[in-house]
């Protein structure tokens, strides 16, 4: 009975070693705050994809450019994406224009139309770089907590091992503690990085695809600006 009550997980964690009690911590607020980041973007990424939709649905509609040009900067938080990549090319495009019309030179509709194009990029770029973050920590979460619980390991392996020297004979039941001890920053550092590996596989692919769509919104809405300033 005392064997079970000592090899509990409360108890195993709380009669480990200083440095693997300070490994399993930092293990603890790593997975916490991975899993932070995970929930904060499983809900952006599922939000960008909805009000891309939404607006693509309302962009090929075939409405007038200028009146949903307007609706999107109403309220640029939660326009979407796709919306505000639309807004920054529009916008630019309407200003190059005014700004010909107001100098009186002859319309440059290649320099009208590079300009929207470049508006266009640099929102893209700020959006993309919105439903990316976080994802850098996610990787290595993924990628190093498993090492971080290793190293707890075999710390707590060799603190085991080194207390076998104060006892006269060396059994199992004396050492298993210490290993079992050990075996949990293994464990802790596996429960990390197993969720924050496949979120950020997840995220990445989502993410990806949502960059494919803008992309494309990106070259479509550029010719239609050049063909309607024909």
């Amino acid at each position: 009975m005392n064997v079970t009550q000592d090899l509990s997980f409360l108890s195993l964690i709380t009669n480990a070693h200083l440095i693997v009690q300070l490994i399993m911590a930092l293990l603890f607020v790593i997975s916490l705050t991975s899993w932070t980041y995970i929930f904060g973007k499983l809900f952006a990424i599922k939000s960008a994809r909805r009000l891309t939709i939404e607006f693509e649905k309302t962009f090929w509609a075939g409405g007038n450019l200028h009146a949903l040009y307007q609706n999107a900067g109403k309220d640029r938080a939660s326009s979407g994406p796709l919306a505000r990549i639309f807004e920054a090319g529009m916008g630019e495009f309407i200003k190059s224009k005014a700004a010909y019309a107001a100098s009186r030179e002859q319309l440059d509709l290649g320099a009208v139309l590079d300009s929207a194009r470049r508006a266009m990029r640099a929102a893209f770029q700020r959006e993309m770089d919105a439903l990316e973050s976080h994802l850098a920590f996610l990787a290595s979460v993924g990628s190093v907590s498993p090492y971080i619980g290793l190293l707890g390991t075999v710390w707590g392996i060799m603190n085991a091992f080194r207390g076998l020297a104060n006892v006269q004979q060396a059994t199992l039941a004396a050492v298993a503690p210490g290993i079992a001890e050990a075996l949990i920053a293994t464990a802790i550092g596996l429960f990390a990085a197993i969720p924050a590996f496949v979120a950020y596989n997840r995220f990445s692919y989502d993410v990806d695809r949502l960059a494919i769509r803008f992309e494309s919104f990106v070259e479509e809405f550029s010719n239609i600006l050049q063909r309607q300033s024909r």
